[in-house]
């Protein structure tokens, strides 16, 4: 039996973001994002990529993630500590780096959700970052993922030689540490 209709072409289901524990092993893959990152000149007063020794000891065990498409690794979220003073205990500073390939794709999104899960479950009330002012699609993921601008620093840092002004965000659990 024929059909007078041609076939309906297979509609291709979008990959989906996988968000799972950062290893040493994958910090090639990383690199390579975080060095897009370094790149732009729109994340970071970083002009170089640390080396994964350096890089380890600066950030916290728990609260690494990556993401992941078929496979691939789209993107990173680690968090460190904002002092060592036990009165900060619930208080990290994280930073989330996208490869260009994957942006406006949800991989930031998805790793922040993953973030806010995992630092609320341990007991971290308050998550901050410093972004700079003109990386807007930056400042617009995580305004929609509850963080507020607390203030901008003038100038504090250069880049190239050049001043830089930074946005501080954070976000505050409406779960932990409200008591």
């Amino acid at each position: 039996m024929t059909s007078d209709h041609p076939a309906t072409p297979a509609v291709e289901r979008p990959s989906e973001v996988v968000v799972r524990a950062m290893t040493s092993h994958d910090w090639p893959a990383v690199a390579a994002v975080f060095a897009e990152g370094l790149e732009d000149r729109s994340a970071t007063f970083e002009t170089t990529v640390p080396t994964w020794e350096t890089w380890d000891a600066g950030h916290s065990d728990e609260h690494r993630w990556v993401a992941t498409v078929d496979g691939a690794l789209l993107g990173w979220v680690a968090c460190s500590p904002v002092s060592s003073r036990c009165v900060y205990a619930g208080v990290l500073e994280h930073s989330v780096y996208v490869a260009r390939a994957a942006r406006g794709r949800g991989v930031g999104s998805a790793l922040l959700r993953h973030l806010i899960t995992s630092t609320e479950d341990a007991g971290v009330w308050t998550l901050q970052a410093g972004v700079f002012p003109e990386n807007v699609a930056s400042l617009a993921l995580h305004a929609r993922h509850g963080f507020r601008v607390v203030g901008t620093r003038a100038r504090v840092g250069r880049l190239d030689g050049v001043w830089r002004d930074v946005t501080l965000i954070e976000r505050r659990s409406d779960s932990v540490g409200i008591t």
